[in-house]
């Protein structure tokens, strides 16, 4: 069982709802560029198709896929692929806005794009999994390309199914075109350092957002929502930092020890545990899932999916800092109850932002077939997200606005600079 198939979405709201929201609230800091906002409210291009195969049985299945284009008014589109259950297609716009706004948050010349297959894969043998791969990528293969879209793994999927992708992809065009995916296999032309970069980006926006709040990680205690790359890495970080991981929840359930979880031990058992989940493991006590919530912890990272940020919930965190490991886990109303408790929160579309990064790093490294070793892949990773949070953290302070709304003001303005220039054709 896969980790994002038992997070429930506690809230009414739908993900681009809350997308929505968050550009009405920036709205107001764009000044004449304000014009162009509601290009930022319509997905350039939204592609639906019918992914049909054979099964093992020989009965034919169908799949409903998305690929959704949002903006590409700065680069080619750029956003990963789902797999699951509960994917639509308002859920991947959303995912794709978002994308628009973290690639020019972090100053990436990638516009925003998603796909999503409404499947649960945990269903699908081996063999179906890579025929409804191969099949939904000749269905949008229309749209992607390393010079117009490029997609990238996301829940449920991981580097072999990028494989699958690259290769259909490849075999469609007649050469070989590594640039159409990233987060691939090394040696078909992956970066290193891809896997960990989501949650080491998390790592490094807390310990900045730490160090302004006169926070020190010595000690501090974390709690994580969601231990898959991004929870995990994110809490592995911490832990060597010498935080306290304090409570970790994933679809097996919650644990607690408020003295600290042996991360090292924690790994390894979730590893080799045969629900790959974190319940069960002895030196942690079980506790209700929505406790976790209100369990006492200077930071708290939901790196699960989104909407699980409610404002009910928001009035139990005990954190003075949110992390926000995955996308778009706060509503609006919460993100509002949050501020009024005094609870930094350091939005998704720049905190989980290293993911996109190193593949754009990768990318880059495709095109010129010269490739970079981890530690430069990590060094240039966080200059390019100090950099980026501390334009952020002043637009922040200059407006007295909170991160996420300064970080839609960085972004945004980004964005509808570069819709202005170019005009409108025809």
């Amino acid at each position: 069982m896969n980790e994002a198939l038992s997070y429930v979405h506690p809230s009414p709201a739908s993900a681009w709802d809350t997308y929505l929201s968050q550009v009405d609230r920036v709205a107001p800091y764009l000044g004449p560029l304000a014009r162009w906002v509601e290009t930022l409210k319509r997905p350039k291009r939204a592609l639906i198709v019918d992914v049909p195969i054979e099964m093992d049985d020989g009965s034919i299945a169908h799949f409903e896929g998305y690929r959704v284009q949002h903006s590409l008014s700065r680069g080619p589109g750029k956003g990963g692929v789902r797999f699951h259950p509960n994917v639509t297609l308002e859920e991947v716009m959303a995912l794709a806005a978002w994308m628009t706004v973290k690639c020019a948050a972090v100053n990436l010349p990638f516009g925003g794009a998603k796909g999503g297959i409404r499947l649960d894969p945990k269903k699908l043998s081996i063999k179906e999994l890579e025929r409804v791969t191969r099949r939904y990528t000749s269905e949008i293969g229309l749209v992607i390309g390393p010079h117009s879209d490029i997609l990238a793994p996301d829940v449920n999927t991981n580097p072999q199914i990028m494989a699958w992708i690259m290769d259909t992809y490849s075999m469609n065009t007649g050469s070989t075109a590594t640039g159409v995916v990233t987060g691939k296999p090394v040696y078909l032309g992956g970066s290193l350092g891809r896997v960990k970069a989501t949650g080491r980006g998390v790592f490094a926006c807390g310990r900045e957002a730490a160090r302004r709040l006169g926070l020190n990680l010595q000690g501090a205690r974390v709690a994580v929502q969601g231990f898959g790359n991004v929870g995990s890495v994110a809490a592995e970080l911490f832990a060597q930092h010498g935080a306290s991981i304090v409570a970790v929840q994933d679809h097996t359930g919650t644990i607690h020890n408020p003295k600290g979880l042996d991360m090292p031990k924690l790994l390894e058992y979730v590893q080799t545990s045969a629900e790959h989940g974190v319940a069960g493991f002895a030196q942690a006590e079980r506790m209700a899932d929505e406790d976790f919530w209100g369990v006492a912890c200077d930071i708290l990272v939901p790196a699960a999916l989104e909407g699980q940020v409610t404002a009910a919930r928001a009035q139990k965190i005990r954190a003075r800092l949110v992390l926000e490991g995955a996308n778009g886990p706060t509503v609006p109303e919460a993100d509002d109850v949050l501020q009024e408790r005094g609870v930094l929160v350091v939005p998704d579309v720049i905190c989980n932002a290293g993911g996109v990064t190193v593949s754009y790093f990768e990318w880059v490294q495709d095109f010129s077939s010269f490739f970079w070793t981890e530690d430069e892949i990590n060094q240039r990773l966080e200059q390019i997200m100090m950099n980026a949070l501390s334009q952020i953290w002043n637009k922040a302070d200059q407006h007295k606005i909170t991160l996420r709304t300064a970080t839609y003001a960085v972004s945004c303005e980004r964005i509808l600079t570069a819709r202005q220039a170019r005009g409108l054709y025809p």
